[in-house]
């Protein structure tokens, strides 16, 4: 089926009157961008990042847009016919609402679930790991690349963050592998796709438990498990805030060989008082994500916390500590 993709441009203060007008000709589930929210979520949520790329921000500049989707047919011309004179009509009544602009663009039925697959490749990490969406598993690309003996970690990145392709990934799984020897218990504190966890057991861990806040990632690590042979008896995936909820803490309990954590500076350092309780004798910490800004203020509060660094690595503006 051909699908009319069809944005309408307004302004900040136009995106209510031309969802209430959407909406009075039948038209919901409509998409709306706005910078001004988007800007309002960056500074309402910065515990959560240290980075934002700048091609979103540019991208997002000043954008007011509703975007909403037709089958293609004649009852999509008649529909389109509706929302041009009701557009027309709220041109002269709400001159505020800035251009609405409406423009169209063709889609095929395929394209919404499909095209975002092109960006992804098979990943070589460090000097073991193979990172394979899991659609290009079975192509000649893969199985050349696995005759050198990587061991493939299947991933469905979905949309949730962890696929490799970011270098405070990248830094964790390249540190991974020099650390597992096979048989250890391993946390991984904001575990998202799973994919530090799972690699973990690829590599020989024993066990492995994933914690994230966001409950999306508890379907979606599973998932991936599952995708690597990696069954709930030596995987365990849990969802809630590991500073705050004490049911959780108690459920994780401690003694890890490895401990994991790829989130953010902030997140890091309010992680540091609780890190040593998690760790077995001789464990180690390995955290990432932490911005080269950052990395200073994070390696003082992990020192101030009882943990020696042992290893310091960066990336692309990234850095990533190994501690005991």
């Amino acid at each position: 089926m051909k699908w009319l993709e069809v944005h309408i441009d307004t302004n900040h203060a136009g995106l209510e009157a031309v969802e209430t007008m959407l909406s009075a000709l039948g038209i919901d589930g409509v998409v709306i961008d706005d910078e001004t929210e988007f800007e309002d979520f960056l500074e309402n949520n910065r515990q959560c990042w240290d980075y934002v790329d700048e091609d979103l921000r540019r991208e997002m500049r000043g954008k007011s847009r509703v975007t909403f989707y037709l089958a293609e047919g004649e009852k999509a011309a008649a529909k389109l016919g509706e929302v041009r004179i009701a557009l027309s009509q709220l041109k002269q009544e709400r001159p505020d609402c800035g251009t609405l602009l409406m423009t169209l663009e063709n889609m095929e039925d395929a394209d919404w679930e499909n095209n975002w697959k092109q960006y992804y490749r098979p990943l070589e990490i460090g000097e073991r790991l193979l990172v394979v969406p899991e659609w290009l598993r079975d192509t000649p690309e893969v199985r050349e690349q696995l005759k050198s003996g990587r061991v493939p970690l299947l991933l469905d990145p979905g949309l949730t963050f962890g696929t490799g392709g970011h270098a405070t990934t990248r830094l964790c799984l390249t540190a991974l592998e020099r650390t597992i020897r096979g048989g250890e218990r391993v946390l991984d504190l904001g575990c998202g796709s799973g994919i530090l966890s799972i690699a973990a057991l690829k590599l020989g861990a024993a066990e492995a438990t994933a914690v994230d806040i966001d409950d999306k990632c508890l379907h979606v690590a599973y998932e991936n498990a599952a995708l690597n042979g990696i069954g709930r008896d030596t995987y365990t995936v849990r969802i809630g805030d590991i500073l705050r909820d004490e049911p959780l803490q108690a459920a994780i309990g401690g003694g890890y060989q490895v401990v994991l954590a790829n989130i953010v500076a902030d997140v890091i350092i309010g992680l540091a008082p609780a890190v040593r309780g998690l760790l077995a004798e001789g464990g180690v910490f390995l955290c990432s994500g932490i911005i080269d800004s950052r990395a200073g203020e994070v390696a003082d509060q992990l020192r101030k916390n009882g943990l020696e660094i042992l290893e310091t690595h960066s990336d692309d503006g990234w850095f990533a500590y190994l501690c005991r």
